[in-house]
This record gives structure tokens, C-alpha cells and sequence, in this order.
């Protein structure tokens, strides 16, 4: 009796299904990681400059926030009262200082608030000893 075998062909790897998969696979982490970055400042109405760039995160975000008339003044999300926000500023600072490098701060300020409250959280600021000192600006028109 005669046995019909057929000859078959060695198995292989497709690479295209391979590649589309590890490529979801990068978009999916790339926007796992951008969801979980950790922003210090609160959502403000932001002043806007045609000139305003990203700047990198801080390890120390102030953001003063116009309520009813009064500002409120938040460091890292926390909110501060101002008696004590030179002190917690001395903290924050003294923590994250090192020999080569002093730490950076983010200011994130209301656009409704005067010239006057930025430039006195400014004077709290460098009372400090903290002089990096970034306003932030939303990109857009003015």
C-alpha cells in the first residue's frame, strides 16, 4: 500500500502582525506615561503670550488663584496660608537643594489677579532664597 505524503513547507514567522503589535504597544505605554505625570500647579485662567513656551516641570509649583477678592496660595497643590508660605517656600527649597543646583519654581498666576499680588508673591519668593523663579503663560494669542 502506497502512502500519499505531502510535502509541506517549513514553518515560518510573519512579520507584519509582529511589528503592528509592537508598535500599539509603544502608543499604548507613550500615553500610559503621559496620563500619569505629575503637574504641581492647579488649573488656572492662565495669562497667554504669543512667545510662551513649555517649560519643564519643577519640582516646586506655586499657583496663586483669584477667590472672592482674595488670593489663594498653593505650593505643590497644597493649599498655604500666607503667614505661612515664606516658611513652607524655606522648607520646600532646603529639602530639594543641592551643592550644584538650586531647585526651580513654577509660578502659576490667575490672569484676573493685579500686577501688584504676582510681584509681591515674587518679593515672598526670593525672601526665600529661592531665585529660579518660572512664570508660566498659556501659548496662544494675547
Amino acid at each position: 500500500m502506497k502512502l500519499n505524503h505531502k510535502i509541506s513547507k517549513p514553518p515560518r514567522i510573519e512579520m507584519l502582525p509582529l511589528i503592528d503589535i509592537v508598535f500599539l504597544l509603544l502608543v499604548f505605554f507613550i500615553y500610559a506615561m503621559l496620563s500619569m505625570s505629575v503637574h504641581g500647579g492647579r488649573q488656572v485662567d492662565l495669562p497667554s503670550s504669543q512667545l510662551a513656551d513649555k517649560i519643564p516641570e519643577a519640582p516646586i509649583a506655586v499657583t496663586l488663584e483669584a477667590h472672592q477678592g482674595n488670593v489663594l496660595f498653593r505650593i505643590n497643590g497644597q493649599e498655604i496660608d500666607e503667614e505661612d508660605f515664606i516658611s513652607t517656600l524655606q522648607e520646600q527649597g532646603d529639602i530639594l537643594k543641592t551643592e550644584e543646583k538650586e531647585p526651580t519654581v513654577q509660578l502659576f498666576a490667575d490672569r484676573t489677579l493685579s500686577y501688584q499680588q504676582v510681584y509681591q508673591t515674587l518679593d515672598q519668593i526670593t525672601r526665600a532664597g529661592l531665585s529660579r523663579v518660572y512664570l508660566q503663560a498659556r501659548p496662544g494669542e494675547q
